[in-house]
């Protein structure tokens, strides 16, 4: 006997409000190396809606200009790659790492890298080993401790939830644009992502005045 099969219409992950994915942002805004990697990789999860496999994947050689622009360049499931513009914030983001993280001499090196805390010099804090998924999931917990954000189900997944339903929010977005972003190759998987129901159904409730 086979057992019923469940599906569902909305995804489980936490993700983030916008006000609070830019609040969380502008926490990291310091010039530590430590810092730049951490805001660049969260924003390039937020503003590409990549997966955290895809993002840790990149070489530094994956960031390049084209079109007068900074391009990124993931590698998604089955070996095919994505290739897209940045946002802007996600190109300065990207920038000012690559500035303090002095990798770019280095391109077929990991794009996010461990951090060797033995160094004191900032030119040194950076090693050749390429950032874990769990080294990333505990420093997410850890900046959005420090940055106030009360979400204790946040974690690496939740950042392409909140990007997907930010861009959904626009009303000019269109969701074969995000299923493409997202590299799904079914819309249904993009749906699950987008949460604006969640906030619908808040305001809604908010509206009850006992």
């Amino acid at each position: 006997m086979k057992g019923p099969k469940y599906s569902y219409t909305t995804g489980k992950t936490p993700i983030l409000l916008a006000a609070d994915a830019r609040r969380f942002l502008d926490h990291l805004s310091g010039e530590s190396i430590s810092e730049r990697r951490d805001r660049a990789l969260i924003a390039l999860m937020t503003f590409t809606f990549a997966r955290i496999s895809a993002a840790l994947a990149m070489n530094v050689n994956d960031v390049f200009s084209q079109h007068h622009r900074l391009w990124i360049r993931l590698h998604e499931k089955g070996g095919k790659y994505l290739a897209m513009p940045c946002h802007h914030n996600l190109e300065r983001y990207l920038k000012e790492y690559l500035d303090v993280a002095g990798i770019e001499d280095d391109p077929k090196g990991p794009l996010f890298r461990r951090l060797n805390r033995g160094r004191k010099s900032e030119t040194q804090a950076l090693t050749r080993s390429r950032l874990h998924r769990t080294e990333a999931l505990l420093m997410i917990k850890r900046r959005a401790k420090q940055a106030g954000i009360e979400n204790p189900g946040l974690c690496n997944h939740s950042f392409r939830g909140t990007g997907i339903t930010a861009y959904l929010s626009n009303p000019d977005a269109k969701l074969e644009h995000a299923q493409t972003m997202a590299g799904h190759a079914d819309p249904k998987t993009t749906r699950i992502y987008d949460r604006r129901s969640e906030r619908l159904t808040l305001d809604e409730v908010e509206r009850i005045s006992i």
